[in-house]
């Protein structure tokens, strides 16, 4: 398939809002956008946009591994064709002229697909489920702070100022007035959401200063993922236009709690759609078990998926007085200090929520990696241990707690190298190897502070 021959839904819509411009998106392993920007004309009449295959494996500071980590890479960076999703079409209501952002696939010029691209390791093991006549569902709920521009990054970020011209200085938590001081951006906000059709739910205010959360509509999980890319981008830009800052880090302030990207997720029968998570009488079924095993088994080795940066790691620090952010891969029924929440509610309604992953992770990545590890546990018939009851801040079995151990694990997991393809895994691997190493290439002022006259 090549753009020329885009489906007409695809051209009609062009056509129905004007478009004079398309900007060509696709993800990178951070969840990073590139692309390329074309004339709407061009773009509809057999214009192919072309990137380097280089883009995935380019670090979150634009750097590369070096050759001895990518022995397995092509050197010759091949170009890669984007291929539009028409299904992932969208306007760009703050763009003066018209326009549209399109995320895309990335296909070789022999048209094999780019095995690397993160939307195609989704895509990858979603087939997994297809081929099962399994449709799993998720419904993401994604935290994120607001803050005051920060053009320093030696200076601490600072929550912004308010309608009432003052910063907030204390949780909280659920507070409707603690919203209304930022009503301006979030009214801007659900109007673009509205002008994208982006399928957000809620939005509440977080246990941290500035710190809200929007929670998805239910739904596809390739479809989620591509609405929590662009949500990312259209808050940030939202934010910017209000004189501040909305910032997806997993820590970006040291005495706030962290954010997260909390993952509910169930299974139907892709034909039926009864969800098969729900068993006799109200309990749940022998898959639903099976797959809180593979997540309880292949979570350790996942969690350079669902903790992704140096930073992430800040936010599962175990605290002395508990937190919000769980460091297990226990499960239990309506427990917030578990890794792997079971709401309460009606036997059709039973699901899991994945609470691990940070909300600095990839989308397409991230709900891969809990896909997968799922896929496994059902495909092995593993049982979950017995949910847990009490809290699980001082016990439960602990996830890796640094990027180092965990890089390793994820290395050692052929399970889940067969699911998400080796090649990705190496590659991830690679550019994570090397953001680490840049990290401690740094000289932090703790260091400065404490060591510097002292030792």
């Amino acid at each position: 398939m090549t753009l020329k021959h885009c489906p007409v839904v695809l051209t009609d819509w062009f056509e129905e809002h004007r478009i004079t411009e398309v900007e060509c998106l696709v993800s990178d392993l951070t969840g990073i956008l590139k692309g390329k920007i074309m004339p709407a004309g061009k773009y509809l009449n057999g214009g192919r946009p072309r990137l380097p295959d280089s883009i995935f494996i380019q670090s979150v500071t634009g750097g590369y591994p070096d050759d001895e980590a990518l022995r397995f890479w092509n050197s010759a960076e091949l170009d890669m064709q984007l291929i539009a999703d028409p299904a992932a079409a969208y306007l760009v209501p703050w763009a003066e002229d018209p326009t549209a952002q399109i995320i895309h696939d990335c296909y070789y010029m022999n048209g094999e697909p780019v095995e690397i691209a993160p939307r195609h390791v989704l895509k990858r093991v979603l087939a997994l489920y297809e081929a099962r006549g399994w449709k799993p569902v998720m419904a993401p709920e994604v935290e994120f702070y607001l803050v005051k521009t920060n053009t320093d990054p030696d200076y601490p970020l600072e929550p912004p100022i308010g309608r009432s011209g003052r910063q907030e200085s204390g949780r909280q938590s659920f507070s409707i007035d603690a919203v209304n001081e930022f009503d301006p951006l979030f009214e801007e906000m659900y109007d673009y959401c509205e002008a994208q059709q982006l399928d957000i739910d809620t939005l509440i205010h977080e246990e941290g200063a500035g710190q809200m959360e929007v929670n998805f509509q239910h739904g596809d999980p390739l479809y989620l993922a591509d609405q929590v890319v662009i949500f990312k981008r259209t808050l940030r830009e939202t934010a910017l236009r209000h004189g501040m800052y909305a910032t997806f880090m997993a820590k970006p302030m040291a005495n706030e709690p962290g954010s997260a990207m909390h993952l509910h997720q169930s299974l139907v029968d892709a034909v039926s759609g009864e969800n098969l998570f729900a068993g006799d009488n109200g309990q749940p079924s022998d898959l639903f078990m099976n797959y809180i095993g593979g997540l309880q088994t292949w979570m350790p080795a996942a969690m350079p998926l669902f903790a992704p940066n140096i930073n992430s790691w800040r936010r599962l620090m175990p605290s002395e007085h508990g937190g919000s952010a769980p460091t297990n891969v226990e499960w239990g029924y309506d427990n917030r200090t578990v890794g792997l929440r079971v709401p309460v509610g009606n036997a059709e309604a039973t699901r899991i929520e994945n609470r691990v992953p940070g909300a600095d992770a990839n989308p397409y990545l991230v709900m891969a990696a809990s896909l997968a590890c799922g896929y496994l546990g059902m495909m092995s018939r593993l049982q979950a241990r017995p949910p847990l009851t009490g809290t699980a801040w001082t016990g439960g079995v602990a996830l890796p707690n640094d990027v180092g151990p965990a890089l390793d694990a994820l290395d050692g997991c052929d399970a889940l190298a067969d699911v998400l393809g080796e090649r990705f895994v190496k590659s991830y691997l690679a550019v994570k190897r090397a953001e680490h190493l840049a990290y401690y290439r740094v000289i932090s002022s703790w260091e400065r502070e404490h060591l510097l006259l002292r030792v």
